[in-house]
């Protein structure tokens, strides 16, 4: 198959070129680096470009039986009203763009991205993907970008949108920030830590596309989260276990505030999202449990 990557450079970007290589696809990356780490293998071919803007590259979005959409600003940064203009446009741009590089006369699938911000913070309910999103930046975020997905059935192809929990994964992500800190033994909860944190293992995700793939009945939004939910305060006891450091030194929900303004609401929002789409298709989660999963990274 011919696969095309947006967001190829990032964390979840490489490793899917890497995924899609290895299962023998031809791979073309799209994104705003000068290189890649892949670029010398066999079946990869790199085009950088600034996908929010229309152009030549969309030309690779014509020839391509899949692609998979993963472009969008890093949200982990202090917000001011220009980054939040950016996280938005560098997503919903660029899926639109996607979308009218897509051709009619070929029944291309589409796996774009989405977050389970989608649902915004709420507390206990369990959410599912039928839920109502919330009416905070991050869920208007996910309600344009997804929207702008789903035009893409309009040109004949099928589209499916990962909802993603916090990715979990070796060397990046949002491991790459916690590790540090729980091995200088500063590592704990954030805030209270009884809000709901989801989470998902890489491979996971890798292994989701593939079943979507497979299975042509599989369209719409799908939580692509962990099974096994878990508040903050126990994921933070997991990665220490896991480390073998203690977690006990929580960040206050005001130092978090203080130093990430408006992006903290994000940080400490509950949302007990769970994958009932995947799981009522068939999908078998290699790491189904929290602990699997951080074994497997970091053990």
């Amino acid at each position: 198959m011919k696969v095309v990557i947006t967001g190829a450079s990032g964390f979840v970007g490489s490793y899917m070129v890497r995924h899609f290589l290895d299962r023998g696809d031809a791979v073309t990356g799209l994104g705003r680096s000068g290189s890649h780490p892949e670029m010398d293998q066999h079946g990869f071919t790199w085009i950088r470009s600034d996908t929010t803007i229309p152009g030549d590259w969309q030309r690779s979005i014509e020839q391509a039986d899949v692609v998979v959409n993963l472009a969008g600003a890093n949200i982990f940064k202090r917000w001011n009203e220009a980054y939040k203009e950016k996280i938005l446009k560098s997503r919903v741009l660029t899926t639109q763009n996607v979308v009218d590089g897509i051709s009619k006369d070929k029944k291309t699938v589409l796996i774009s991205t989405s977050a389970i911000g989608f649902y915004g913070d709420r507390g206990e309910e369990t959410l599912v993907e039928t839920s109502d999103p919330g009416d905070d930046f991050l869920a208007r975020v996910c309600v344009e970008w997804e929207s702008a997905a789903a035009d893409a059935t309009l040109k004949g192809a099928r589209v499916v949108i990962l909802r993603f929990g916090v990715v979990l994964g070796k060397d990046g992500g949002a491991l790459g920030k916690m590790v540090p800190a729980f091995k200088g033994l500063l590592g704990g909860p954030l805030g209270r830590g009884d809000h709901w944190f989801p989470w998902v293992h890489i491979r996971d995700i890798a292994r989701a596309m593939d079943f979507c793939l497979k299975n042509q009945e599989m369209e719409g939004p799908l939580n692509m989260c962990g099974p096994g939910a878990v508040r903050q305060r126990d994921f933070a006891a997991s990665l220490g276990r896991a480390l073998n450091r203690p977690a006990f030194m929580p960040a206050p929900s005001w130092a978090i505030r203080l130093i990430m303004g408006e992006m903290a609401d994000a940080i400490l929002a509950s949302a007990r999202a769970v994958p009932e789409g995947l799981v009522k298709a068939g999908f078998e989660f290699e790491f189904p449990g929290i602990d699997q999963a951080l074994d497997d990274i970091v053990g």
